[in-house]
């Protein structure tokens, strides 16, 4: 039986070769399908990304209308909050609100956690809606580099060790603001170039295992 699969509707198919890709839009598809089974429920503070990774998924094999647009669309506007802010699933939370005016940084919720992947989700966000303009880059600029190590990588906070999640929403913040000047890309390319252990796998900071997460990162 061939693992061949034939091109979506995006005419994906030569970059699928080896994927059932209708099996993948299959089962993504039936995510949603599953409310008998607890797990469901139990991941419910993933909804909202989970729409975010399946849709990516379904672009990415080459059906982008795989899911109900307008059902899709009210899911995710159901979970906005009159302040704007969106919450994982209906009746959560709303998280990343508020800009930090004084360090650059942005919190994640009213509960004021920080964190460089908040700041990078902003900035993306923003940049998406053409609204860059709202929050002072030159501080969230310089509070990415407060984050930079002596390897060239950066943490999640100033003076936390490199790793490889935190140099890509970092390094994607300064290329959001046009600032990729600042990165050390010497140092930093041999810090990444390391991650690679002997069985080809990578990973996200010295001394842990391989996570295919981190060759995504790479890509």
């Amino acid at each position: 039986m061939s693992l061949v699969s034939g091109p979506g509707k995006g005419g994906a198919g030569k970059h699928n070769q080896g994927l059932f890709v209708e099996k993948h839009v299959d089962y993504i598809k039936s995510l949603d399908k599953r409310k008998d089974e607890y797990e469901y429920w139990l991941t419910e503070h993933l909804r909202l990304n989970g729409v975010y990774w399946g849709l990516t998924a379904l672009h990415l094999l080459g059906y982008p209308e795989a899911l109900p647009r307008d059902e899709t669309i009210d899911f995710v506007l159901s979970c906005q909050h009159e302040n704007g802010g969106f919450g994982a699933a209906p009746d959560h939370d709303p998280h990343m609100l508020y800009t930090d005016r004084i360090t650059g940084t942005f919190k994640g919720d009213e509960w004021g956690e920080t964190d460089t992947r908040f700041l990078y989700g902003a900035f993306n966000a923003l940049s998406l809606l053409n609204l860059l303009h709202m929050v002072d880059v030159g501080k969230a600029v310089s509070y990415v580099q407060s984050c930079a190590n002596f390897d060239g990588g950066y943490g999640i906070r100033p003076g936390a060790e490199s790793h490889s999640g935190q140099i890509f929403v970092c390094v994607g913040a300064l290329a959001i603001a046009g600032r990729l000047d600042l990165v050390d890309s010497e140092r930093l390319g041999a810090w990444l170039s390391e991650r690679q252990l002997d069985h080809g796998g990578l990973n996200g900071r010295p001394g842990k295992k391989e996570d295919v997460c981190y060759s995504w990162i790479r890509n």
